[in-house]
């Protein structure tokens, strides 16, 4: 990769973080429910009363070994890359949830609530959609639907993000049978489950568009 080109990316992929973190702490803080990886390991944090931090770190790991099984091989920077991005992002995305605190978005009534919420899915997937363009390094929860995207779906980014979600819902099925009540899941979660990934596809063709997908597997 060219110096410059390199440059270019990583300004990209600075920008496609904090976008995507942001979106996140505005799905969190609307309180109309959380993309469906977060709303998951909010339920699993309950059940097992770790940390939230603890729980999408595990998380991170094991699917980053999940993405490897998918791969057929071991790739160190996709390995590496993965667990690169999750310590960050996870701080930044409490960082931005503090922050927007004191705005009480959760205390608004239902309509601006849900704007709030799908502004935040908008964001996710546009975020998603440059840093996975970029690549450099990702999220191991999008590194999955990535994978399956190109190398199992013939690119379908819809098909890609739907069959990914696969593992945190039947995790947040579990903890419901368990506990008998569910958390963080809302109209948002089921907009993610269903939406996100054509989202993403559609910012692929209108977000930054001269930078293109560069995937070998």
């Amino acid at each position: 990769m060219e110096k410059t080109k390199f440059k270019t990316r990583l300004g990209y992929l600075i920008l496609a973080i904090v976008i995507d973190a942001f979106a996140n702490a505005l799905m969190i803080n609307s309180n109309m429910g959380s993309a469906v990886w977060t709303a998951s390991a909010v339920n699993i944090s309950k059940l097992l009363h770790s940390s939230y931090g603890t729980t999408l770190f595990v998380y991170a790991v094991i699917v980053t070994i999940a993405n490897q099984l998918l791969l057929g091989k071991f790739d160190s920077h996709i390995f590496l890359s993965n667990l690169l991005f999750s310590l960050p992002f996870s701080y930044l995305v409490g960082f931005f949830s503090d922050i927007m605190n004191p705005l009480q978005l959760n205390h608004l009534s239902l309509i601006p609530r849900l704007l709030v919420d799908v502004l935040g899915l908008i964001g996710v997937s546009v975020g998603t959609s440059i840093y996975q363009r970029c690549n450099l390094i990702q999220h191991p929860n999008d590194e999955l639907a990535y994978l399956l995207r190109f190398k199992y779906l013939h690119g379908s980014a819809g098909w890609g993000q739907l069959i990914s979600y696969t593992p945190p819902v039947i995790i947040m099925i579990i903890c419901y049978v368990l506990t008998g009540n569910i958390i963080s899941v809302g109209i948002g979660t089921i907009l993610a489950m269903f939406c996100q990934g054509i989202v993403i596809g559609i910012s692929d063709k209108i977000v930054l568009p001269s930078l293109k997908h560069h995937y070998s597997f």
